[in-house]
Formats: C-alpha cells, structure tokens, sequence
C-alpha cells in the first residue's frame, strides 16, 4: 500500500486528481493533502473524503501541518501550488494589461511572476523530500511548468517529471476530429511547455498532416476556442499548442481582454470565491452529496469557457457560458496525466508520455540540461525522451529566446536580482523592450512585496 502527497492540496482542482488517484490501480492508502492554509486543505480532504465514499474505497486523506510530516513516506509527491493565490492571478494579469501585454498566467508577465513568487517554495519543498522521501517521484503541476521543472531539474537532486495535460488534450482532439481511435494515432510533437507544435500525424504508417492542414474544419475544431487563422497554421505547415495563441495573435489577445474588461485570471478569481461560500454551507451542514455536486458544475462551467475571453471577448465565466462535459469522466485533463505517469512508473514495459524532462540530446539545438516538452518513453526507470532532430528555423529563434528567458528567471529567484528579472522580460520575445520591462517589474514589486519583495 503506499502514499501520494499533494503539496498546494488546498488547490481547486484537488478533489478531481483524487477522484482519479482512488480509481487508479495504485494500490493506495493514504493520500495526504498540505497547504499553507488548513481551512482550504480541510474542504478539499472532505470533498475527497465524500469522493472516496462514493467509489467505495477505503483511502485516507489526511491534513498534516508540515511538508515534512506530509512527504514522509511517499511514492508519488504532486506539486501543484499557486503561491500568492488566485488573487496574484488577477494582479499580475491586470499588470500586463495596463502595460499593453496581453493578461496570462504562464507567457509573458504572468509567468514571469508566478515563477518568482514560487521557485523559493518549490525549492523549500524539494529540500524536504530529499530529506524525507529521497526515493519518491517528484511530479510537477505547477505553472508556468517548465519553467518550475527548469529550476528543479537545475537545482535539486529530485527524482523529477514535469506534466501538463495540453498536450494530450491535443491528441485527443485530433483523433476524434479525424474520427480515428487514440491508439491508431502517433504525434511528432516538440518544443517548450506551452510553446510546442505537431509537425506529424501518423495513422496506419502514414502522415495524415497534409489532408489535416487542408481542412478547416478539423483545424478549427482542435481548440476550445476560434484561436488561429487556418490559412496561418497552413502557412507554417505545423500544429500550433493552444498557447502559441499569445505569441501568434498577441495584439487579439489584448485587445478581447480590454474589451471585456478583465482577464481570466480575475474571472476565475471570482468564480473561485463564490464557489468556497458555497462548499463551506454545504460542508458544515453536512450536505456533501449537494458540494459535489456545485464543484462539479464549477469544473464544467470553468473548462466550457476556457480560452473563450482571449479569443472571442464577452464574459468569459457569465451564466451563459454552455457546460463542458462531466471533468470527473472526461478522457483527458489535469488528474488523467498525473494518474498515467504514476502507473507508468510502476511497469516495466515502456508507455510514451509527452512529459516536461531534461533534454539529453534529444532536440538538436538546446543544451542537454535544458528542460523540453517531448514524447518520452517511461516506465519505472523514469522518462527518456524520444530523440526530436533539429528545430525547424521557422520556430528555433522563438523557441530559443524563450529558453534564455527561463534561464534568467531562475538566476532572477536565486540571486534576488530585480535587474535580471527586468533582462528576462527584455529577451522574451512578447516584451523586447527596457522601458516596458522596467515599468513592469517594478510595478510587480510594488503591488506584490509580501512575495516579490525580496527582488533587490
């Protein structure tokens, strides 16, 4: 029987990775859940208290007060935290907007800022495992996530993957738009987290790209939202990641999110305040049945809008907003990727996973420390990614500016150095400029000195 431990388990999506952790063929026992704040991880242990209920299952969720009590004993430790809060969200968001940079958690000023608020707790947690659970897979759902595994990769002697689900989220959804099972489907994808392309679809032995490239129909439906121009996507002959969204259709971007007046980060603040009210009546009148019901329709209410403000403008979480499918059973997502590198890490015949790991020679034109997002093979020796080539010239500068950008964040956390922050934004590609990375920066330093304040 063994342990999983999900550090930042006050987290809003806590409950679901718990309904797929005691489905699993795990053989858990206990799952532990630590935050920094009891009252967030309390609700969440007893909405997956009521999940394991509903499965039948005899799991423990347990609230222990400190890392070290929480990791101790683990095989799995999940790292999913939001240092700051969805509020920090919202500011840093906000801040890119005012300052004619389109408002995202992960790319551009968001991401910048999520980074510096957390490597320092990430780094604190990493010490704590290597103390006290040396032998457990750490497993990495912090955004921006590669990034947060560049650092650790970098810095710690972690046993480390780092995940994110969009880029199975895109196999799927090709697989259904060419009407063709996952199995049949084999993708060469490539690049950065969030910041990586298909350049092949492989069916029956055969690159189905070029039938795919030629039908705007399927290209339209490989996104949550109206994203990219298929006559753009046609033109750079590859398959964009959602996120690419904010580098090709910047000025869109910004220009939906003025117009509406918020960005997500605020949205989801919001619907995440109304959501706790609700769960803490429920939970304290002892209705849990009715709680998992109103996260449920949370889940489906914050996934039917995703993308939906960037791309579309209007109220991006309103009441009109069509429900997406039930997430505890949807076939991809934030608890299907953690639960396939889990069982993955028990087998002994390999599984390809497109995880975020240490290069290794496998893309030609970054350095073998340099943390990618590719296919890899894993099984329980760990990961081993899949050999890339070359990157094509049309994104090897992007791609390459970006890599430098992280390199310098990192060094921005580690040495406390409010000028290398400022250099990092001037090399990514979305700012470029001094004067609009001065300003940025300190503005982030000024509204966020409980967290930035040690950037000097």
């Amino acid at each position: 029987m063994s342990k999983v431990t999900i550090l930042g388990g006050g987290g809003i999506r806590t409950p679901l990775l718990i309904h797929g952790l005691v489905r699993a063929p795990l053989g858990l026992a206990e799952i532990s859940l630590y935050d920094i704040d009891p009252e967030r991880a309390g609700m969440m242990a007893a909405l997956g208290r009521e999940i394991v209920r509903q499965a039948g299952g005899a799991v423990a969720i347990t609230t222990p007060g400190t890392v070290e009590e929480a990791v101790t004993g683990a095989e799995f430790v999940v790292s999913s935290l939001r240092v700051g809060g969805s509020e920090a969200r919202a500011r840093d968001e906000r801040i890119a907007i005012e300052h004619g940079i389109a408002g995202q958690e992960t790319t551009g000023l968001g991401g910048l800022a999520k980074a510096l608020r957390t490597i320092p707790v990430m780094l604190e947690h990493a010490r704590a495992v290597e103390q006290f659970a040396p032998e457990a897979w750490f497993i990495s759902f912090t955004n921006p996530a590669g990034l947060m595994t560049q650092a650790l990769s970098s810095l710690t002697r972690l046993r480390l993957i780092g995940i994110c689900d969009t880029p199975s989220e895109m196999y799927h959804r090709l697989a259904e738009s060419m009407g063709k099972p996952l199995a049949k489907v084999s993708c060469d994808y490539f690049g950065l987290n969030h910041l990586g392309w298909i350049r092949q679809v492989m069916v029956d032995g055969e690159n189905q790209l070029p039938e795919i490239l030629a039908n705007d129909q399927i290209l339209r439906s490989l996104y949550h939202a109206d994203l990219f121009d298929p006559e753009m996507i046609r033109t750079i002959g590859m398959l964009p990641s959602e996120y690419l969204f904010f580098y090709y259709e910047q000025q869109r971007a910004l220009e939906n999110q003025r117009r509406t007046g918020a960005s997500r980060g605020a949205e989801v603040a919001r619907l995440n305040q109304s959501l706790f009210a609700e769960l803490q009546q429920s939970i304290v009148n002892g209705r849990m049945e009715e709680a998992i019901v109103q996260y449920r329709e949370y889940l489906q209410r914050r996934s039917g809008s995703y993308m939906k403000l960037e791309a579309e403008a209007g109220t991006a979480l309103g009441s009109g907003v069509e429900l997406a499918e039930d997430p505890f059973e949807a076939p991809t997502g934030y608890h299907r990727i953690a639960i396939d590198v889990m069982t993955a890490l028990r087998q002994n015949e390999p599984t390809q996973i497109v995880l975020n790991v240490a290069n290794r020679g496998a893309i030609d034109d970054l350095a073998a420390d340099d943390v990618v997002e590719l296919p890899c093979l894993i099984d329980r020796h760990g990961p081993r990614p899949v050999e890339s080539g070359p990157l094509p010239e049309t994104v090897r500068g992007l791609v390459l500016a970006v890599k430098e950008y992280e390199r310098l964040t990192i060094r921005a956390s580690i040495e406390g150095s409010r000028d290398l922050a400022k250099l990092a934004l001037m090399v990514y590609p979305l700012v470029g400029q001094w004067q609009r990375a001065n300003q940025m920066i300190e503005a982030l330093v000024r509204e966020d000195q409980e967290h930035l304040g040690y950037l000097i």
